[in-house]
């Protein structure tokens, strides 16, 4: 299996706004926020061409009330997917994978580390592209999703730790 990394798209603001907003009608009040996370959210960085979304609930027991829904819209329901606390779901269209959630409850840590690292990404250009290099050094060397997480773990380790030392 070949992993895909694109050019930025500037569309993908656009796409996650729109996909937020169908997950607050699905989930509905539990929903506090959902966040544009992942390399789509970080301006002029090549990426897979799916959107990453941290959905930020009151709690995972009123999202898994929503189960129903959300599976009804065709998100696929994986649970903490390896990750305690997180409940991951994901949408495939066309074959073509379109979003990948992972959710959280208000006041997970997790929330503030991704949010973090985005963020960082968006503000320092030479880890934006030290990143980007070792994005498509993976994609082109690995076979499986889960060699290229891991071909990018040490970067993303690095510049999380920086981005984490930035907070007040």
């Amino acid at each position: 299996m070949r992993i895909e990394i694109v050019p930025p798209d500037p569309d993908w603001p656009r796409r996650a706004e729109a996909l937020a907003a169908e997950l607050g009608a699905l989930i509905g009040a539990p929903l506090l926020a959902c966040h544009h996370i992942g390399s789509t959210a970080v301006p002029g960085l090549p990426a897979k061409p799916v959107i990453d979304l941290l959905p930020e609930v009151t709690d995972l027991a009123a999202l898994e009330a929503a189960r129903p829904t959300l599976e009804a819209a065709g998100y696929d329901w994986l649970g903490e997917n390896g990750l305690p606390r997180r409940r991951y779901l994901r949408r495939i269209r066309d074959g073509q994978r379109e979003v990948h959630c992972h959710a959280y409850a208000k006041g997970d840590p997790e929330i503030a580390r991704h949010l973090a690292f985005r963020d960082h990404l968006r503000r320092h250009p030479a880890d934006r592209a030290a990143y980007a290099a070792v994005k498509r050094r993976c994609a082109e060397t690995v076979t499986s999703r889960e060699a290229y997480c891991a071909c990018k773990e040490a970067v993303i380790k690095r510049i999380e730790a920086r981005s984490l030392e930035a907070q007040p």
